[in-house]
């Protein structure tokens, strides 16, 4: 056992003495040690019942024969955290997440892990550490939020943010804000729409390293504690056969990942964290196959940004290995792949069934041909950018319109909640990258005010930052090369012409190329942004959108 190096043999009296201080016996440990990294705390919504799913996984563990360690990892609510500095925050907590979780578990040689994330960054930065530890791993989360109700229809955090933008244009009143600021969020657990949290936990089912209902059991059913013990248990198997997350995260799994991710419609953001996991495993994720598992991946699932249903609606319907059963009709997965069950992608799914064909589309009648999440480039977006293609009203599919530029979120809030963005604009809001934010700051502030102003449907935003899950309309994130490297989003003026066509899968400013490549000699870049501590060290080593704003050290 890797656990040995700490308290077998005679060297290792001292390591035993310390483990004496901690009150653990003899009998404990003889047993594999399983750290259980929990990512609880009291100020995030999602991980406010985390403590409940770590007993449960302790008292898996032990019945199964094993000693649980307790360790923790931070965690930023990115609802929180929206619309102010503590955006910055965010993303760059997902390689604290990693390295912190790696030095844990090397310096005190466990023999297995449990993961017990919930939102945005914590599944990821999880997923990143296990796949560069290696030793055997499984996934819990903390589950979904029930939706809300308001004035009798299901509601979620989407709906609160653009009941701002509403309210900002005169469409609601004061007292309908305050009913939205007291129903939308009724429950702990990750925010009830297809946000990045539920995506990423969605994608754990996918890839094979969380068991079913991972993604989908709401926070507040016991059935969840049931899946935790589950989970505590399983890690004994995967410790015992020695399976391991590189086993189970091949490139493989991760086609799977990226495919079940356009039926569901996940969040733009698991086009960042897929690409950085696949990084941590070894495999080396090009986003450009979006596109191709996109065309032939029907869009199965109109979860909320994107349509009236919610998470309890899709574990209601089946759930995740429902969504996978449907595709295999198209021989759409690799089903032979090994998953953290100890079975494969086949067993797993063998008894899935689609119990509701409006939440979970069948593949003969899906909501669309091709999948959720579509990456466009053209001389906007040389390296490429993102939009969920499924939360596009049809109108905006392709649309042309003079370019309105901002050189930070907090100018665009302004101008739009102001009324000086009018149908058929494109917003443009540049110097937000991993390198420019620094820390690629969520654009759900602006994205809602225009939904909620009533713009969703004649205005488009483009970005080098990145969107909430909770995003809707025309919204094309992490355009690459980014402003702050001297990417052409830097290079456009004010009343350019910009063209999205989604279809195509191409986003350019209507310019020749002579006078874009005038601008280019011309252009001075912006000073950068005055930042200390982490965000220093964070703008020095991170790579670009398109490759997952991975760290690199230079």
């Amino acid at each position: 056992m890797r656990s040995d190096s700490i308290k077998t043999g005679a060297q290792q009296a001292p390591h035993r003495s310390l483990l004496n201080a901690l009150g653990y016996t003899e009998e404990e440990r003889r047993r594999p040690m399983i750290g259980i990294v929990s990512s609880y705390n009291e100020i995030v919504p999602g991980h406010m019942n985390l403590d409940k799913i770590v007993d449960a996984v302790k008292m898996g563990v032990a019945m199964a024969g094993g000693t649980p360690v307790v360790f923790p990892a931070i965690a930023v609510c990115d609802g929180i955290a929206m619309g102010h500095v503590g955006m910055k925050y965010s993303l760059v907590t997902r390689d604290l997440i990693a390295d912190s979780t790696e030095c844990m578990a090397m310096a005190h040689g466990f023999d297995g892990l449990v993961c017990v994330p919930n939102c945005d960054k914590n599944v990821p930065g999880l997923l990143m550490a296990t796949a560069r530890l290696n030793i055997p791993t499984i996934f819990v989360s903390g589950g979904p939020m029930l939706a809300g109700r308001v004035k009798g229809e299901k509601r979620s955090l989407s709906s609160m943010f653009e009941a701002v933008g509403a309210h900002a244009a005169g469409k609601i009143t004061y007292e309908d804000l305050c009913e939205f600021e007291e129903k939308v969020c009724p429950t702990c657990g990750s925010c009830s729409g297809m946000y990045t949290a539920n995506s990423m936990n969605c994608l754990t089912e996918a890839l094979g390293m969380g068991l079913k209902g991972n993604g989908t059991i709401p926070a507040v059913y016991s059935e969840r504690i049931r899946l935790a013990k589950h989970a505590g248990m399983q890690i004994m198997e995967l410790v015992e056969k020695d399976i391991k997350p590189r086993d189970i995260m091949t490139e493989k799994a991760f086609m799977n990942a990226l495919t079940v991710d356009m039926a569901l419609g996940c969040s733009t953001n698991s086009m960042l964290h897929l690409p950085a996991i696949a990084h941590e495993a070894g495999v080396e994720l090009n986003l450009d196959i979006a596109n191709e598992l996109s065309a032939k991946t029907p869009n199965l699932c109109h979860l909320a940004p994107a349509g009236p249903t919610y998470m309890e609606d899709l574990n209601e319907a089946g759930g995740v290995y429902a969504v996978m059963k449907e595709l295999t009709k198209l021989g759409l997965l690799h089903t032979d792949l090994i998953t953290c069950t100890g079975k494969t992608i086949a067993e797993n799914i063998e008894h899935a069934y689609n119990l509701n064909p409006e939440v979970i589309r069948p593949v003969e009648n899906p909501y669309s041909a091709t999948g959720g999440i579509a990456v466009l480039k053209g001389n906007i977006a040389p390296d490429g950018g993102v939009v969920k293609r499924s939360a596009v009203v049809p109108e905006m599919m392709v649309h042309t319109g003079p370019a309105r530029v901002f050189d930070c979120e907090e100018d665009a809030i302004d101008a739009i909640k102001g009324g000086k963005i009018v149908a058929g604009d494109v917003v443009v809001i540049r110097y937000e990258g991993p390198k420019g934010g620094p820390g690629m700051r969520e654009m759900l502030n602006p994205t809602s005010a225009i939904a909620g102003m009533g713009l969703g449907s004649s205005v488009a935003l483009i970005t080098d930052g990145r969107f909430s899950g909770a995003s809707r309309g025309a919204s094309i994130g992490h355009v690459s090369p980014e402003a702050a490297v001297g990417g052409p989003i830097a290079l456009i003026e004010e009343g350019d012409m910009i063209c999205v066509d989604i279809p195509a899968n191409t986003l350019n400013v209507l310019i020749s190329d002579e006078e874009m490549e005038a601008r280019r000699k011309n252009f001075v870049p912006k000073p950068e942004k005055e930042v200390t501590g982490y965000l220093k060290r964070y703008r020095s080593l991170v790579t670009s959108g398109n490759k997952g704003a991975i760290l690199e050290v230079k």
